[in-house]
């Protein structure tokens, strides 16, 4: 079966090539996001993606190097930006709950809201078997996701908010149910749909009761 042809945004009157050569861009990157979560990153070839996309299979290569290099730029633009929320520095006294709600809403708002969450579930998936696809989005995402995370709880367990240092020594707990409604939702969301916001404040009422964490 082939690939449906996204059909192209309309430009504005007065579009520049710029504006062109961007929409060309944006749309051969969402059509690799369908093309890579539907047959996987293997098995996905880049005269489907340039297919699904309307436009020549030479345009891509105008783009992007490669397939690995096309699946690099999904990651850039899909998932970095949100990694800069956790980076940011949060209002002076707003305590680490607050924070972390915050960046839940965010997660929920940006990412498990969105196609992007399918762009996870293919680096879970796809990951083990391509290790350079796994290194790059570690190195883009998951290391400075953890640092920011890390440094967020030092400064609260500093501030007497954590009444131990497990958080700090292992910010990945904070996440960890964001990274499983992820998985729940591609394999089990048609049975039994989830819903994160609440399972993300309910893991917060687990770590933090009515004070600090436990």
């Amino acid at each position: 079966m082939k690939a449906p042809v996204r059909k192209s945004p309309q430009l504005a009157a007065g579009s520049t090539r710029a504006d062109k050569t961007a929409l060309r861009r944006d749309a051969i990157l969402g059509a690799a996001l369908e093309e890579f979560s539907g047959r996987g990153f293997a098995a996905a070839r880049l005269e489907d993606v340039a297919q699904r996309a309307g436009v020549g299979k030479g345009t891509i290569y105008l783009h992007f190097r490669d397939k690995e290099a096309l699946f690099q730029e999904l990651v850039t633009t899909m998932l970095v930006p949100f990694i800069a929320n956790i980076e940011a520095a949060p209002p002076v006294g707003l305590p680490i709950r607050a924070v972390l709600e915050r960046l839940i809403d965010l997660f929920v708002r940006e990412i498990y809201g969105t196609d992007r969450r399918k762009l996870i579930r293919l680096i879970i998936a796809e990951g083990p078997r391509f290790q350079q696809l796994a290194e790059f989005h570690y190195h883009h995402v998951v290391e400075r996701a953890v640092a920011a995370m890390r440094a967020l709880l030092e400064a609260a367990h500093r501030r007497g908010e954590l009444n131990n240092d497990a958080l700090v020594r292992f910010p990945q707990l904070v996440v960890a149910p964001c990274m499983m409604a992820i998985i729940w939702s591609g394999l089990f969301d048609r049975f039994a749909p989830l819903d994160i916001a609440a399972l993300m404040r309910a893991h917060l009422d687990l770590i933090f009761g009515t004070g600090g964490a436990s």
